[in-house]
């Protein structure tokens, strides 16, 4: 990191980002080889990344192609305005970055955990009945394995 002064050195402000952010970017290669971001809702569960999908689709074809995918995540903390000179304006910020490899998971508890802690993140006051088996048929899951991953703010 160009300015380690902004590098966020603590894991656990990390994982709490991590288990706070609502929307994360998936990276990776499309078929043309040129990079992709895709928005996405994930949850972070023991160490790894995990979203839901189609089962096919751009997204999982890409993985498929090249498993190697960076995921992003940025939480803006506020807006310093430039007074007399534009260049003293910023946002302020928590980010994370990470890269890993991305794998489909097959195995319909995995999956049905996955999308557990998934409904546990985006409806934590539950409200809702277990995974229909025709829903689970056409429902992908797939778990980002991490290899590095970095923080970085502007507080």
């Amino acid at each position: 990191m160009r300015r380690n002064k902004k590098e966020i050195k603590d894991p656990e402000v990390i994982i709490n980002l991590l288990k706070t952010a609502q929307v994360g970017r998936l990276g990776n290669i499309d078929r043309h080889v040129y990079p992709m971001i895709k928005p996405l809702n994930f949850v972070y569960d023991d160490g790894k990344i995990y979203f839901h999908t189609a089962l096919s689709g751009e997204k999982i074809e890409d993985i498929k192609r090249n498993n190697r995918v960076v995921f992003e995540l940025d939480l803006p903390t506020a807006y310093v305005k430039g007074d007399n000179n534009p260049c003293s304006a910023k946002y302020l910020y928590r980010s994370v970055i990470i890269k890993g490899r991305a794998t489909m998971i097959e195995d319909r508890m995995d999956k049905i955990v996955a999308l557990k802690r998934l409904m546990e993140k985006y409806q934590p006051d539950g409200g809702y009945e277990d995974f229909p088996a025709e829903k689970l048929a056409i429902t992908g899951i797939v778990r980002i394995d991490i290899d590095e991953m970095t923080g970085k703010q502007d507080i």
